[in-house]
């Protein structure tokens, strides 16, 4: 499994909200739900995003947007629309004096808005992704990105579109997969993109010698692991690995290992019913004593204080 793949797996790849919002001239809508991540693509019409920092960027059909929180920003008409609505966490929508406008702009299925026939269109998928795993990757985005219609093909929106008014079994799983799928694509094409900056590991992965290596770290993190090992599987020598590695990667195989397993075990420990000896079992260490110690001397705090961490309300 890739990184890609690992930042969508589990339950927090089935906690999407997806909506679509239709809207007509005038409207803003200042969004500040603190979640982690929204991507948001236009399907007619045409929508500014007004980041917290940063140029607000324009959005016209075919355009997708990826925005990351927890920072707020402002979707509207023109970035000099001011806000008539909030999104607060716990998907609020108020206005500014605290009215409720969740059943007023209330529409049809997964539909919200200001006017039914609204000459702007937007699909919205909101992830609320809190993990080490996601964020080696999303830590890489800017805080607001946008690939033009012009340079990316993707034929998933349309498909979105309608499916997104659907009420229908399974729907909620089949929304699930299409966000997901969405969402590769978008980061695909943008860290494809010379303006990106991908993180080190995830340009490695298309060396030929590296990547096998690095999905192999990723795929099997419980596998005891030697350079020498390693090494055999890539088909060079040991020390051919660790110069190639370390020089793409930027870290040795194994402290690039060792980094793996415990943001593999620090997403687990966030699981209430997930034991000590099981995290540690799955990513690679002999007993939960040696995970321990690994996790208090990587990460300053032992895996206890970690999950009390994780499990502590929210101050906001």
């Amino acid at each position: 499994m890739d990184a890609l793949a690992n930042l969508l797996d589990g339950p927090r790849a089935r906690e999407a909200f997806l909506l679509r919002a239709v809207m007509e001239p005038p409207w803003s809508v200042r969004i500040e739900d603190r979640a982690p991540l929204c991507v948001m693509t236009m399907a007619r019409g045409e929508a500014w995003v007004v980041p917290a920092t940063g140029e607000p960027r324009r959005l016209g059909p075919g355009d997708v947007a990826v925005v990351r929180g927890p920072d707020p920003y402002t979707v509207a008409d023109s970035p000099d629309t001011p806000p008539q609505a909030w999104i607060l966490p716990g998907e609020e929508c108020r206005t500014a004096d605290g009215r409720d406008l969740a059943g007023a702009m209330a529409l049809g299925v997964r539909t919200w808005g200001n006017h039914a026939d609204g000459s702007a269109t937007m699909l919205i998928g909101t992830y609320p992704l809190d993990g080490e795993i996601s964020g080696r990757l999303l830590d890489a985005l800017p805080p607001l990105l946008v690939l033009d219609a012009e340079v990316w093909d993707c034929p998933l929106m349309p498909w979105l579109g309608e499916e997104i008014v659907r009420d229908e079994a399974g729907q909620s799983a089949v929304l699930d997969r299409l966000l997901d799928l969405l969402l590769i694509a978008v980061l695909r094409a943008w860290f494809a993109r010379p303006e990106a900056r991908a993180p080190a590991w995830y340009s490695a992965m298309g060396d030929p010698v590296v990547g096998r290596a690095l999905r192999l770290l990723q795929n099997n993190p419980a596998h005891p692991w030697t350079v020498a090992g390693l090494a055999a599987k890539a088909g060079v020598s040991r020390a051919a690995l660790a110069r190639r590695f370390t020089a793409l990667v930027g870290e040795p195989p194994m402290t690039y290992l060792t980094g793996w397993r415990l943001a593999l075990a620090a997403d687990l420990l966030r699981e209430p019913d997930t034991t000590l000896t099981a995290v540690a079992r799955q990513v690679g260490y002999g007993s939960a004593f040696a995970l321990s110690a690994a996790f208090k001397r990587i990460r300053g705090v032992s895996p206890r204080e970690h999950r009390a961490r994780g499990s502590a309300p929210s101050a906001d």
